[in-house]
């Protein structure tokens, strides 16, 4: 019983401490942006405008087989814009780093 008490101590200590070490980026979204990014509704030819060229335009998701409307994508160095009907509906912030925790990056 005495071996037991004396190890729960120790790893309460070492969880707690793996804790601390990640990093999240769902913290980091709800910190003021460093970068100001596209506001829903604004347009394709707005945000290009406006953030330049992206650094890549995923290929269209959804559309004429489904009934859903079509989803587009666009990756920016901070963020990713959604786009449905030209406007954008969604802005998520990228990753940081490979140590942060938070959204897989988009299928390409």
């Amino acid at each position: 019983m005495k071996t037991r008490l004396s190890v729960l101590p120790l790893l309460a200590v070492l969880v707690a401490g793996s804790a601390c070490a990640e990093t999240l980026l769902v913290d980091r979204a709800n910190e003021k942006p460093a970068v100001a990014m596209p506001v829903r509704g604004q347009s394709m030819a707005q945000v290009e405008s406006q953030y330049g060229a992206p650094q890549q335009k995923l290929d269209p998701r959804g559309g004429q087989k489904r009934q859903w409307p079509t989803i587009n994508r666009w990756v920016y160095p901070a963020f990713t814009v959604y786009f449905e009907k030209q406007k954008v509906i969604d802005v998520v912030a990228n990753q940081a780093g490979a140590d942060e925790i938070g959204p897989k990056p988009p299928i390409r």
